[in-house]
């Protein structure tokens, strides 16, 4: 089955990979993921981790999410339709978090430096987004390290192959002594 079609497409399996691995998700970890698309990062943090909670502010991307998710037999997932800010009022910690979109980064990043207990992982693709993760972060004095992530991939051209490129991710890492 071809992957579902919203604004800003499903994360590549390689971007994914490499913030997976920064994330360090543990068996028994409950998870945040703000942004959730597709669910296709949603469904592989449920593969690890105990509980996900997936948000997105579009209907449409939750009932993508959630038709990812029931194909993919996954359901310790539980998807909401609401902003980061609304939901962050609840009372509950979470080990880790991800962060595929949000449009008030500023907003929600203090809040995520007190509720989450080991590690914040964001992906950007926009300069702009980086320089305000970055800035936040550090001012939180949370900041670990930006990884630049440029994928390839071959296609066949004149009984040879050649390499197209995806355009690059920042990957956003935060850990230290507000999220331990």
């Amino acid at each position: 089955m071809p992957e579902p079609k919203l604004p800003g497409g499903p994360t590549q399996d390689e971007i994914m990979a490499v913030s997976l691995a920064k994330l360090g998700l543990r068996t028994g970890d409950t998870v945040l993921e703000i942004g959730c698309g597709t669910g296709k990062v949603s469904v592989a943090m449920a593969k690890q981790a105990k509980k996900v909670y997936a948000l997105d502010r579009r209907p449409e991307a939750i009932l993508v999410a959630a038709e990812t998710a029931r194909q993919a037999g996954v359901s310790n997932i539980e998807f909401s339709c609401t902003d980061a800010g609304d939901f962050l009022n609840k009372d509950q910690a979470f080990d880790c978090a991800f962060l595929g979109g949000s449009k008030n980064l500023a907003d929600v990043l203090p809040i995520l430096a007190r509720k989450v207990k080991r590690t914040i992982v964001i992906n950007a693709v926009m300069v702009s987004t980086l320089e305000r993760a970055v800035a936040t972060l550090k001012g939180l004095g949370i900041f670990t390290e930006v990884v630049q992530v440029q994928v390839s991939r071959s296609y066949d051209i004149a009984g040879s192959i050649m390499f197209r490129p995806i355009d690059p991710v920042y990957i956003i890492v935060a850990r230290g002594a507000a999220c331990s």
